[in-house]
């Protein structure tokens, strides 16, 4: 008699435990962070300053002269906005390139080629973008400044819309990882097994699609003026680029510095590492919608939502 096979949602490797307690730990820390970030702190403090000093002058007044002028500004200003939603979303691929080799070379090689496919969804999605930008031009939402009577602006809407849906993506990720859902990517990455990496890469590319940082508000506007879609591809491109750069050396020193005793501790138990990723998944996706869409809304006075800092 053949057994009935159980399609009760499970992940690559058992959890012990209760995994909604991670759940509701990690909800927790996503909202409190929301509550806590401050885009003054880190658009103007830090990125902005970072830009400014880069460029030798100010970044939201140099001019983009020329598409030379425009590939620097790109990378310069995407290195400005490293500490943003996007890379602190970076940090749920750093679990999965902890190896258990003991060589610094082998450890390198291991933290690299995930990084390698990361970029490859990155770029090929912010390149797309990039092109559709300098195609279509000044008829893309983002460079309407056109306000509605709650004063959010066509580029608001856009911004809450492509967060909101990949904070969703995120919160998903981390829930199928502890084995509450089903993984939607186990059987892809059984044939695939770098999927992962180039979905993880897609959605950091995809926050440029709703991105409202001035500075790069300021680069789109360029690319959409040119109606140049090589151009536009091209700075985009190099935009997502600068902005995961520091990320990709922190993980590199990560890999290199990781001792041996962590790194058997988590080797023993491949359930740490998916409890680890699961767990940045949703504060990054808690985050990220609650910032993104319910914050939006408080700072347009439309609703009520605890901030600490602007």
């Amino acid at each position: 008699m053949t057994r009935p096979v159980s399609r009760s949602p499970t992940p690559a490797v058992a959890l012990p435990g209760r995994p909604w307690r991670v759940v509701w730990i990690s909800a927790v820390a996503g909202f409190l962070l929301s509550v806590v970030w401050s885009a003054q702190f880190v658009d103007q403090t830090i990125g902005a300053n970072v830009a400014g000093t880069i460029l030798g002058r100010d970044a939201a007044e140099a001019p983009i002269a020329g598409i030379l002028s425009g590939v620097v500004y790109a990378f310069t200003t995407g290195l400005a906005g490293t500490f943003t939603a996007c890379n602190i979303a970076a940090l749920g691929a750093v679990a999965p390139m902890l190896g258990e080799r003991s060589s610094a070379l082998a450890r390198v090689r291991e933290t690299l080629r995930p990084l390698g496919w990361l970029c490859v969804g990155m770029l090929a999605l912010s390149g797309v973008y990039g092109a559709v930008v300098g195609f279509v031009g000044t008829a893309m939402p983002q460079f309407s400044t056109a306000s509605s009577a709650s004063g959010l602006v066509p580029r608001n809407v856009q911004s809450m819309v492509v967060f909101g849906l990949i904070g969703l993506v995120f919160v998903y990720l981390g829930l199928a990882s502890l084995g509450v859902v089903l993984d939607p990517l186990a059987s892809v990455s059984r044939r695939l097994p770098n999927a992962r990496m180039v979905l993880m890469g897609a959605l950091i590319g995809g926050f440029l699609i709703g991105r409202p940082f001035g500075l790069f508000r300021k680069l789109f506007r360029d690319a959409a003026e040119s109606h140049n879609p090589l151009y536009g591809a091209l700075a985009f491109m190099l935009q997502s680029a600068g902005n995961i750069v520091i990320m990709a050396l922190l993980f590199v020193v990560l890999a290199l510095g990781l001792g041996d005793r962590t790194r058997r501790w988590l080797a023993a138990r491949p359930q740490r590492v998916a409890l680890i990723t699961g767990a940045i998944f949703i504060t990054v996706g808690v985050f990220t919608i609650l910032y993104w869409d319910l914050r939006m809304l408080a700072f347009r006075d439309v609703i009520w939502y605890p901030v600490l800092w602007r």
